[in-house]
């Protein structure tokens, strides 16, 4: 009897993990632009079909969400390319927005204006499916054209049986109440595979590290397949208007877990790196938002800061992915907290249903 109600709530688990993205996604999000309908479509590879200006005209059209065996390529298993145009209103620049694929069979790329934003799965020969998740990728202010014409390339590998953008609401979705940094520090960073602990120091000198873009995967910026250490750094000064306010520090997102530094002091972490490498387990901390309180007199106004970020990825996707990134204050921060408190994800779900 308990074994059957274990294999029960197992199975509902699989349930809720595989649709809850998107439910949970909906309660907080809306369609602010519809992609469901005819995009163009061409079985192959070619990585210039990424590009924004390659005229896909000859192309077929095909039917998004759909398998693509039911839209006249019955039995194909390989690559292929998706790609649409779409407008983005000027009124959409200062929202926080999330490009929606729905699910993907079985890997994914995908290209906005030529920029690599994200990835399900891998593409032979490390060929991993991720079929039944759904996709949703943050866009990146800097990537998109506003008031101008817009490209999105998907490229798409399908191992058999169904193929494509499968099923769900695809399209592109606003936060409708979302947590903003009074001082943003999105944008690009530095970054260095490896592991020292001499780069949370404030004096060292990272000028050859490679630009990378925060928040965004680390796959999309020249590390695709990298699994292991990497940090970041940032120098900034902070505004003076924050002078003499309680803060904390937003990181956002990361895969998997971090350690971040100010000024050579750790303010923060989320999940525990061994100092001298070793067996590292990683649970669901990526989907942990990062908020860390900084003490006082840490942040010197007038002057300039860093900040250093330790991460480790245990597979796949890795990086500082997801927003916001950024100083607020304290009470903004309680603010935002408790108009979010009934809200819960996927994982509070799970525990509740296992306890």
């Amino acid at each position: 009897m308990k074994s059957d109600r274990i294999l029960l709530w197992s199975s509902c688990a699989l349930a809720l993990l595989t649709s809850l993205p998107v439910v949970a996604g909906a309660q907080e999000q809306q369609m602010v632009k519809d992609l469901r309908g005819k995009w163009k479509f061409q079985i192959g590879d070619d990585r210039r079909w990424a590009d924004p200006s390659f005229d896909d005209r000859k192309w077929d059209d095909i039917f998004v969400p759909s398998a693509w065996e039911d839209e006249g390529y019955p039995g194909y298993d390989g690559y292929a390319w998706y790609r649409t145009q779409f407008d983005v209103p000027d009124d959409l620049r200062d929202k926080v927005l999330t490009l929606h694929l729905g699910t993907i069979d079985d890997a994914d790329e995908t290209y906005i204006n030529g920029h690599f934003i994200g990835f399900g799965g891998q593409f032979p020969p490390h060929y991993i499916s991720e079929y039944g998740w759904s996709r949703e990728y943050h866009l990146p202010q800097w990537c998109l054209k506003f008031g101008q014409r817009n490209v999105i390339a998907v490229r798409v590998y399908d191992g058999g049986l169904a193929g494509g953008i499968t099923r769900g609401k695809i399209g592109i979705y606003a936060q409708s109440d979302p947590l903003r940094a009074e001082q943003s520090l999105a944008g690009t960073w530095k970054l260095k595979t490896g592991d020292d602990f001499s780069w949370k120091e404030p004096s060292y000198d990272d000028a050859g590290w490679q630009d990378a873009a925060v928040p965004l995967f680390w796959e999309t910026q020249g590390l695709k397949d990298y699994d292991g250490f990497a940090w970041y750094r940032l120098k900034f000064r902070p505004s003076s208007a924050l002078d003499g306010k309680r803060l904390i520090l937003l990181m956002g997102k990361v895969d998997d877990l971090d350690e971040t530094y100010l000024n050579g002091e750790r303010v923060g972490r989320t999940g525990s790196m061994s100092p001298h490498g070793g067996r590292i387990r990683t649970s669901n901390e990526y989907a942990e938002l990062r908020a860390y309180t900084l003490p006082g007199g840490l942040l010197k106004f007038g002057e300039e800061n860093v900040i250093a970020v330790r991460v480790y990825d245990g597979w796949l996707h890795g990086g500082i992915y997801d927003g916001p990134i950024g100083l607020i204050t304290r009470d903004a921060y309680q603010d935002w907290k408790h108009r979010h408190r009934d809200r819960k994800n996927p994982w509070d779900l799970l525990r509740e249903m296992f306890q």
